[in-house]
């Protein structure tokens, strides 16, 4: 069995980021708590690590995770092309359940998958997360369970499913309500809300451009670190499915 860590003492807390970052440097998988749901994570920028959380997850190339990041800032090291209203959306909801697809840098040197050139950020509102993220960097994020099995709230129910693919879980207690963030492709003209979850369309409303696109009635991917859902859904430069957002 992976060790796991109750953070819920301030002594295993600081015990279980300390090995958990370690681990993520080293291209181990770690589950994490979000605020939406269990998330397994990698180092966004280690092709074999991004690979290996694919494959425990039973995902291909052509569902790429998410990328969770600790800063507000850190949108500009892996986005171009970043519109003034999604500034306005980072400053209203992160950290919070908004995930916004962007254009990728493309002077990186990371394989998340079949994008197409896009990448979907978000920044999470918990603690334990936000400490992880801010000691290893931006960490590729999918929903803590298998493909086609129920996005999990609980470390426990992510270990039922994950099992030993992964090396160190972090133990927050549940987590979230069961429901996803809400994904917005940004790279179209106008916007397109990919997914509506915990923020609705009401609410992102007075930050989009006047001609807001209604959201899609295409079905959504498997529930996630991002919720009860998955991983965004395509995007018209995205690949066909991008499951699993926490």
């Amino acid at each position: 069995m992976s060790p796991v860590f109750d953070c819920s003492s301030e002594g295993m807390r600081r015990e279980g980021l300390t090995k958990a970052a370690a681990a993520v440097r080293e291209g181990k998988l770690v589950v994490l708590p979000t605020d939406t749901l269990y998330g397994v994570g990698a180092d966004a920028f280690n092709r074999e690590a991004v690979a290996a959380l694919l494959a425990a997850k039973g995902r291909g190339r052509h569902m790429p995770p998410p990328v969770l990041i600790g800063a507000v800032a850190t949108i500009d090291g892996l986005a171009i092309d970043v519109p003034d209203f999604v500034r306005d959306l980072v400053a209203e909801f992160w950290p919070g359940p908004l995930t916004i697809i962007l254009k990728s840098q493309p002077s990186l040197a990371w394989d998340l998958g079949d994008t197409n050139g896009t990448v979907a950020l978000r920044m999470p509102d918990h603690d334990l997360a936000l400490d992880l993220l801010k000691e290893v960097g931006p960490m590729a994020v999918s929903s803590a369970n298998l493909t086609g099995w129920p996005a999990t709230r609980t470390m426990v129910d992510a270990a039922t499913q994950l099992g030993s693919a992964v090396f160190i879980y972090l133990d927050a207690g549940p987590v979230g309500e069961g429901v996803a963030s809400t994904i917005i492709d940004c790279t179209t003209s106008p916007p397109s809300i990919l997914r509506e979850g915990a923020i609705s369309a009401e609410q992102l409303a007075p930050f989009l451009p006047a001609d807001e696109a209604e959201p899609t009635t295409e079905t959504a991917p498997e529930a996630p670190a991002a919720s009860t859902a998955s991983e965004p859904t395509p995007t018209t430069d995205a690949p066909s499915e991008r499951p699993d957002h926490p």
